[in-house]
């Protein structure tokens, strides 16, 4: 990878900067619970995962099209006869999604502050990420660290198109793009296609809906923690 050429270094937010999924994941298990009267766990994590996944195109991402998969699930796995106390159970703690503490993961704040002070006019520091826009809104401003980035890009969804419609608002080539984010399928791959450079970290967990065969590239440096992504820059913390 050949950071020379890189005018802006663009950001996911979610679990990237800070944990998402894990509290998901929390949610998700107490769905099973409730629904071990009619099915094994290991069926209800596949029953929600289709349901997602037919409902993503219209739907798309984000803890409202999660709330809806959820209920769909419970009601239909249930055949309806899941108690409306538990429905009700299982939409209260959806909502605790929209306010969960959105604490930056090891090493993120102190290698943008890095960045931040050190690039200067020089590079400009932008989030990208994907899903419904308050929600992804309030967990930047629950982060505390938007103050770091120059730019902020919420959309649906992040393919090829959405890159290049990133780099056509910035006034930029592909070539002067770095991405960097954990997960392969919508940060890295799309970004690599139209020329961009990428840095992969990947999260100890990842929503099945963004599973990737892991690949290697020229323009592509796989990281095991945030702080490293000083050295690609010549810079130490």
């Amino acid at each position: 990878m050949n950071t020379d050429k890189i005018k802006v270094i663009a950001f996911d937010a979610d679990d990237t900067l800070w944990d998402c999924q894990g509290h998901f994941e929390i949610v998700m298990q107490h769905l099973y619970d409730e629904l071990t009267p009619w099915v094994d766990r290991e069926t209800a994590a596949l029953e929600l995962f289709s349901t997602e996944r037919k409902n993503m195109r219209l739907l798309g991402y984000g803890v409202k099209a999660f709330t809806l998969s959820m209920l769909e699930t419970a009601m239909r796995v249930s055949r309806r006869e899941m108690p409306a106390t538990v429905i009700y159970k299982i939409l209260q703690e959806c909502y605790t999604l929209l306010e969960f503490p959105c604490t930056p993961l090891p090493e993120v704040e102190d290698t943008l502050k890095v960045l931040h002070s050190q690039m200067k006019n020089r590079r400009s520091l932008v989030v990208f990420t994907k899903g419904e826009l308050l929600d992804q809104e309030h967990k930047l401003e629950r982060s505390g660290l938007q103050h770091y980035f120059d730019y902020v890009e919420i959309t649906s969804d992040k393919g090829e198109k959405e890159f290049r419609d990133l780099c056509r608002k910035l006034a930029i080539l592909p070539e002067e793009l770095l991405m960097v984010g954990n997960s392969l399928k919508s940060d890295i791959a799309p970004a690599l296609a139209i020329g961009c450079q990428a840095v992969y970290i990947p999260f100890h967990v990842t929503w099945q809906l963004e599973h990737h065969d892991r690949f290697e590239h020229e323009r592509m440096v796989e990281i095991e923690h945030f702080g490293q992504l000083l050295n690609e820059f010549g810079m130490r913390s």
